[in-house]
Parts: structure tokens; sequence; C-alpha cells
């Protein structure tokens, strides 16, 4: 003959391969159903992810919803005057804090891809009596190939996936909630940036006024109407106002470094910041406030921590079901020139170990994330109890400071001025009319930094805006918003 055995070597190398394929195929076949929900495991995802957008807060009495960092530019310069829109701009594009935050979230989603692959199939090439010789000489070995693949029963892929899709979930209110703890701390620092600066214009007048009455006393003594005592304590006056001007603007310093840190620029180059102190929102009931804890992202996101509990419940329940390895494959005999086909299956007994602790962990676990939701809602009323009942009494200071006092001290002063000029008062008249009216305007800058101060504490509380009635649209709406 003269092709020989090579065809027929060819022939039979052909139809190994086709048995092969074959038995490749038919355990995908046999597992690709269970593939099917990880094409579409991420279209819930972005539906949440819409979900707890609506949580991104800007405190909306300041500022307009400043670009989110995934769209923002990617240069952003300091204005020369900052308003509270470019502080909160800098902070959501620069902070290092929100940024890893960002970082995490996105690990998550690879997290999540990962739950839904389904196991790898084995591949098992057998050969036998390789060094026997005389089995070699008589033509005695088997080879055989095997694919085994692992099949998940119980429930386990899709608990693995729900369990993903919570932590996904989970890693958006984290996000969300470091978000609005950031633009409160921006907000925060900036009125301390503009107190400081008012403080620092108060100082400038302090010393201005100090030095008219060192001047108009000087006067005196020189035409011998009042003691040279009396310039004395005139010149330490003016001494002690000028140590409060240089200690307000080391404080503006200071202040300036710490807004500047927040999108990790500690030395700011913005000149100067550019906002009404003055400006105070009317407070709403406390009730009012109250309901609208639940959009505090600290609260919400309890709901996907239970989701994720329960999910791991499942998966511990799931693990006490023995998975089952299914094999098949092709043996080939070269003494005979044939094949067998191979089909097996493994599948453990659950005879000592059926994860009797691991659900009795993951069950406890869950029960524990009902009492861990119930004391964060107390301690979040009881911030919000504290925060509100402050402010409440700051709102009637200032209401105070504006009818009363302010006007009482920038009178009184003003009258002891002229008639210690006009020989009716005392310098000590004049001193105390003068330090009673730095006094009141200190205390005005002071309670109105803490007014707006407390609003930004609520307003991170609440999860929005105080003057913002409770929310009856959905979150997508009010995302749009």
């Amino acid at each position: 003959m003269t092709s020989g055995p090579y065809p027929v070597a060819s022939a039979a190398s052909v139809r190994w391969r086709t048995h092969a394929s074959f038995i490749i195929c038919a355990l995908f076949a046999a597992t690709w159903p269970s593939a099917a929900p990880a094409q579409d495991m991420l279209s819930p995802l972005d539906e949440q992810a819409r979900r707890t957008a609506h949580a991104s807060v800007v405190f909306g009495r300041h500022a307009a919803l400043p670009p989110k960092p995934e769209t923002a530019a990617s240069a952003v310069h300091e204005p020369s005057e900052l308003t509270l829109r470019d502080a909160l701009s800098l902070a959501l594009q620069r902070n290092p804090e929100l940024a890893a935050f960002g970082k995490e979230r996105s690990a998550v989603e690879g997290a999540l891809l990962q739950a839904g692959a389904l196991p790898n199939p084995v591949l098992d090439i057998t050969g036998d009596n390789l060094r026997n010789v005389r089995k070699a000489d008589a033509g005695d070995r088997t080879t055989t190939i095997q694919i085994g693949q692992l099949i998940e029963l119980g429930g386990k892929r899709a608990a693995r996936i729900r369990a993903a899709e919570a932590s996904h979930d989970l890693a958006n209110w984290d996000y969300e909630a470091k978000r609005i703890e950031i633009l409160s701390l921006v907000a925060q620092r900036f009125v301390d940036v503009l107190a400081a600066q008012q403080r620092r214009t108060l100082a400038d007048e302090a010393v201005a006024l100090a030095r008219q009455v060192s001047e108009a006393v000087a006067r005196r003594v020189q035409a011998g109407k009042v003691s040279p005592v009396e310039e004395t304590k005139a010149r330490l006056t003016q001494a002690g106002a000028e140590v409060e001007l240089e200690q307000a603007r080391r404080e503006g310093i200071a202040v300036r470094t710490a807004l500047g840190a927040l999108w990790a620029n500690p030395s700011p180059s913005f000149e100067k910041a550019v906002g009404d102190l003055e400006k105070t929102t009317s407070l709403p009931d406390y009730e009012q406030l109250a309901q609208r804890i639940r959009d505090n992202p600290e609260l919400a996101r309890w709901a996907s921590e239970i989701e994720r509990r329960r999910a791991g419940v499942d998966a511990e329940k799931a693990k006490a079901v023995p998975d089952v390895t299914l094999t098949a494959g092709v043996a080939r005999f070269s003494q005979f020139d044939d094949r067998a086909y191979i089909v097996g299956i493994s599948l453990p007994l659950p005879l000592f170990n059926r994860n009797q602790g691991g659900i009795l962990e993951a069950s406890r676990r869950l029960d524990k994330a009902g009492d861990e939701l119930r004391a964060a809602e107390n301690r979040v009323l009881t911030d919000l109890t504290r925060t509100y009942q402050r402010l409440a009494a700051i709102d009637k200071e200032i209401r105070t400071l504006r009818t009363i006092l302010l006007p009482g001290a920038q009178s009184a002063f003003e009258a002891a001025t002229k008639g210690y000029q006009l020989g009716k008062f005392g310098f000590l008249d004049v001193l105390d009319a003068q330090r009673t009216l730095f006094q009141t305007r200190t205390q005005n800058l002071r309670a109105l930094a803490d007014y707006q101060r407390g609003v930004s504490e609520i307003e991170r509380l609440v999860g929005g805006p105080l003057d913002t009635s409770p929310q009856t649209t959905s979150p997508q709406t009010r995302h749009r918003q």
C-alpha cells in the first residue's frame, strides 16, 4: 500500500479532535443558560446610581449645583474673588478624600463583574504506560482527555451577584455621604474666611477710632483740660486695638489655608472671599426637618447594607448545597486503535459539614444591621435636635442684636464721644462706650458665622438645602432639578 499508515492516523486524529470538540461544546451548552443573567446585571445598578445621585447636595441658599468631578474641566483655577460656588467646584474636583471614595466605587464595579463569572472548566489529559517497555512494544497504551465543569447549585451565583450589587450600592452611598460631608465642610470653612475678613475690617475700624480718640484726648491734654493719664489710657487702648488687628490678620491666613486644603492647595491664591453673612434663612419646623433625615446618605445606605447582609445569608445557605462536577471525555486505546467515551459526576456528601456556623453568623449579622440602623437614626436625630435648638437660639440672638444692641451701642458711643469733646463726659465713659460697641459688633459677627455654620450642619443632616420642602418627587426627578 503506497499510502501506508499515515492516512489512517490522520483520520483518527481528526476523529479525536472532533470528539473532544463535541465534549467541550456539550459541557458549555449545559452551563450556558446560567450565564445569561450576567449580561444584564449592570442595568439595575445604573438605576441605583441614578437613585443615589439625588443625595449630592450643594447648599442652594448659596450656590447652584457645581459640576461633578467626572464632567468638570480638568484645569480649574482659583478666581481672585472666590465665591462659595467656586470653592465647592474646586473641592469636588480636587479633594483627595473624595477622589479616594470615587476610586473605591470603581473598584467595587470590578468586584461586581467578577461575581457573575462562571467557574472555569478543567482539562485533564492522562497518558498511561509511557515508560513501560513491554506495554509499549505491545502497543498497550491509553490516552484520556477529560473536561470537567463545576455546576454551582443552590443559587450560589445569584446570591453572590446580589451581594456584589448591594456592595456596589453601598459604595455609591458612601461616596455621596463623603461628598455631602466635603460640601458641608467647604461651606463652613468658607464662612470662617468671610468672618475673618469682616473681623479684620472691624479691627481696622477699631484702630481708626482708637486713633481718633487718642488724638482728641491729646488735644485736650495740651489744652490743659484733662490729665495726661487719660492720654496714656487712650494710647493703651489704641495699642490693644492694633494687637487685635494683627490677630485678625493671622487668623485670616489660617482659615484661608484650611479652606484651600480642601482642594489640596495649602497656599490658596484668591484675594478675597465673596459672600453675605447677613443673609439668613427662616427656620422650618423641627418636625419637617426630622422627616427629611431619610435623605441623609448615612441612613439611606442601610437599606443597601441590609440587602447585602440578607444576600450573605442566602449565600451561606447555598453553601450547604453541594456542587456537582460533571466530567466528559474520550479514551483512546492504541493497542486496538479504538476509543471509548467517559462520563462522570462528582458530588460531595454533606454528612458532617452543612455550613451551620456560617449560616448562623450571617443571620446574626443581619439581625445586627437592624440595631445599627436604629442607632444611626438616633444619632442623626440627636445631632439634628441639638443643632436645631442652638440655631434657633442664635437666630433670636441675631434679631436682638440687629434691633436693640447694635443701634444702642452705636448711639451710646456717638453720644459719649460728642459729650467728651464738649466736656460733659469723662474719658472712662468714652472707653466704656467704645468697648461696648466693638464687643457688640464682634458678638454679631460671631452669631452670624455660627448661624451659617449651623445651617450647613443641618443641611448635611437632612441631605438637602434648609429652605427646601420635603421631597415628594422621585430621586431621578430631584437629580434632574
